[in-house]
């Protein structure tokens, strides 16, 4: 047994005590400590997202370029046989292409519809006819173009932004891995297979995608692009998505904390109600976990219904219902929620600062965990045994023993812990994706997000823009009732 896999089995023994230790009110707290190199090392922050003016969209071939049709292929999903006729998304240099490193390009896009992209979009026609016609100029530009697609779509996703619904998680790849850094890689080692295979997401479920769509059979159209459609939903996200993380996919009502690629917690959540209270798609980074949280209830409802007025106007009532309220010196009256079960909070709440306001918390609500579809929230994810999964947070991201994490969690008391060691949390939407025991399911698409993703992989592939988010509407979903 290696040094990370001792680790990993002192994590799930810990994590199985503080099962018991994690229950709002504590009977004796047992001493554990967890290991502390679960983690990596704090690193420097990604880059953050560039600002390099791209080309713009064109429908027409360029002066001297003449429109290719795609060529039949089995893959090919498009409900359309446009020309396709696009030039780079980024001005990255042409570079000079050996015959033998085209051929390889033209092999590795002819089977590309493995990776669920389609061979069509990347002119493999047109290659094989420049390549026919020997090295230089014209193979050097077809090759670089569409190699440059390519690379886009593997390590960025396929789908164009305005298609991607409530999709607020800026990619980082496009950052780390630059086209031309790529492509120049790529040719340098004459390794063009390689080079494109390493674009692939790290995490197994997009490996179970990849197998599940070879063993579909072509004419099963509907199930094969939605599977296609799933797997470029990963590609949306960070390619490597790190040694700790947390993940909900919305769909599936779950959220699982994993380690090294292996789940280790698994919680129920209740999700954002399908309209303007819909969960967003984010990834984001835990900064703190706050024991015995306060609410600020929003002005919505204070002023709007009636609230403020009532708790002032009740004072016996406010204070079992654990609500204070004042007023400041424009007569704004303000209500906030004190700590204790009561709180719409419940006993815990994880801080992952964003423009939406939402964060994972506990909840008083807990006969919602038992229903099948938990859609119920204003856009938060109420999580299932929250102060158990704030525990470990403590734990694993501020050092904290169990024991001192028990403490925190049952002395009532407002207590923000700020994390020393972050992680990224992902919310996800993912309508193929293995469940929480890793069987491939099919999820209900509960708010409707599927209808643009599978349109977009029926048209002819479009010219990328700089655009790294949804320009929808931001809601600002700061209420957890």
């Amino acid at each position: 047994m290696n040094t990370f896999q001792r680790r990993a089995c002192g994590l799930l023994s810990s994590l199985s005590a503080l099962s018991l230790m994690a229950q709002p009110v504590l009977a004796q707290s047992r001493a554990g400590a967890m290991p502390e190199d679960i983690l990596p090392r704090p690193h420097k922050p990604a880059p953050q997202p560039s600002s390099a003016p791209s080309a713009a969209p064109t429908n027409a071939p360029a002066a001297g370029q003449t429109a290719v049709p795609p060529a039949p292929d089995a893959n090919d999903l498009r409900t359309t046989s446009d020309p396709v006729v696009q030039d780079l998304f980024l001005s990255e240099p042409v570079m000079p292409w050996a015959a033998s490193d085209a051929q390889a390009l033209l092999t590795t896009i002819q089977q590309i519809g493995k990776e669920g992209l389609v061979p069509a979009d990347y002119q493999p026609a047109a290659l094989k006819a420049a390549i026919a016609n020997g090295e230089g100029d014209a193979l050097d530009t077809l090759a670089s173009k569409v190699f440059g697609w390519l690379i886009e779509d593997l390590r960025d996703g396929r789908t164009p932004m305005p298609d991607r619904v409530q999709w607020f998680a800026v990619d980082p790849d496009r950052d780390d891995m630059p086209t031309g850094k790529i492509m120049a890689e790529a040719l340098a080692n004459h390794d063009v297979t390689g080079v494109v295979a390493a674009l692939a997401p790290t995490v197994p479920d997009y490996a179970a995608l990849r197998a599940e769509l070879a063993a579909t059979p072509m004419a099963k159209k509907d199930r094969r692009l939605l599977i296609m459609a799933n797997m470029d939903r990963w590609r949306w996200l960070k390619r490597d998505l790190g040694d700790v993380y947390l993940l909900t996919n919305v769909p599936e009502f779950q959220l699982r904390l994993t380690v090294k690629n292996k789940i280790i917690r698994t919680y129920k959540t209740v999700v954002g109600k399908p309209g303007r209270t819909a969960t967003p798609q984010l990834a984001e980074t835990v900064s703190a976990v706050v024991f015995n949280p306060t609410w600020t209830v929003p002005q919505s409802i204070t002023k709007g219904e009636g609230l403020g007025q009532k708790v002032l106007n009740n004072p016996n009532w406010a204070r079992n219902a654990g609500y204070k309220a004042t007023k400041d010196a424009n007569g704004n009256v303000w209500v906030v929620q004190q700590p204790g079960p009561n709180n719409s909070l419940g006993l815990m709440k994880i801080d992952m600062p964003n423009e939406h306001a939402i964060y994972l918390h506990d909840t008083p609500a807990k006969q919602f965990f038992n229903e099948k579809v938990r859609a119920f929230s204003h856009g938060c994810i109420r999580t299932e045994r929250a102060v158990e999964l704030g525990m470990t947070m403590a734990i694993l991201g501020a050092g904290m023993t169990a024991s001192e994490a028990a403490d925190i969690s049952r002395s009532g008391k407002y207590t923000k812990v700020e994390m020393t060691r972050t992680f990224p949390v992902y919310l996800t939407y993912f309508t193929i994706a293995r469940d929480i025991d890793g069987t491939l399911q099919t999820f209900a698409d509960l708010y409707g997000r599927d209808a643009p993703v599978l349109a977009s992989f029926q048209k002819p592939r479009e010219l990328k823009t700089n655009q790294r988010k949804s320009d929808e509407e931001v809601i600002k979903l700061d209420n957890p009732l």
